[in-house]
């Protein structure tokens, strides 16, 4: 397969958690953040990931993924992506950014959408609902990598997904859109499964 990484951001502060962590919530035994980076790790490709910092708890949770310190994490989601898009090995064609709180991705998943990607002329690829909203993961192609690496704010990739060519890829459900960020939604996803 091609050099294509993914990249997970785990560096933000779970700050609508009301002091809990919801990357280190359990999910079927494991931490969310464990489960998230075995998952990525069954497809095969690199995986990255960027954390707060490398003595943050989370760190123990991230199996073999390589860890990418976000000391500017305070930032947004930007500086996690700028930070883990850096990190990236000279080669990579592309990379698959997805959030770390989204537990209904699956390997499968990434590599459906891994499938979709063509080579440095591929558009963007977008994963949504089946309805066709669109969510995560998005897969950059390597021309994308500057952009990438000049964000700001907590915007994430948005001013890049309106200026390039976008395809969309329909996953199961609501596996592009489930992402959890407070008690409440923890809650509801719980009782759901």
């Amino acid at each position: 397969m091609t050099a294509i990484a993914i990249l997970l951001l785990a560096a933000g502060a779970s700050s609508r958690m009301q002091g809990r962590d919801k990357l280190l919530e359990d999910v079927d035994g494991l931490p969310l953040l464990s489960l998230m980076c075995r998952r990525a790790a069954l497809t095969g490709l690199p995986v990255y990931i960027t954390l707060p910092g490398l003595s943050h708890p989370r760190a123990t949770a991230t199996g073999d993924a390589i860890q990418v310190p976000v000391p500017d994490a305070a930032e947004g989601m930007a500086a996690s992506i700028r930070r883990g898009t850096a990190a990236l090995p000279e080669g990579t064609e592309a990379v698959m950014i997805l959030p770390a709180d989204m537990p209904e991705i699956t390997a499968q998943d990434m590599l459906q959408l891994a499938a979709q990607f063509h080579g440095p002329d591929s558009p963007i690829l977008r994963a949504t609902a089946v309805d066709g909203t669109p969510g995560h993961p998005v897969l950059f192609p390597q021309r994308c990598f500057a952009a990438l690496k000049s964000l700001g704010g907590d915007q994430g990739a948005r001013s890049i997904l309106t200026a390039e060519t976008v395809r969309t890829v329909p996953l199961p459900g609501r596996h592009a859109l489930t992402d959890l960020d407070t008690p409440e939604d923890w809650a509801a996803w719980r009782q759901h499964r």
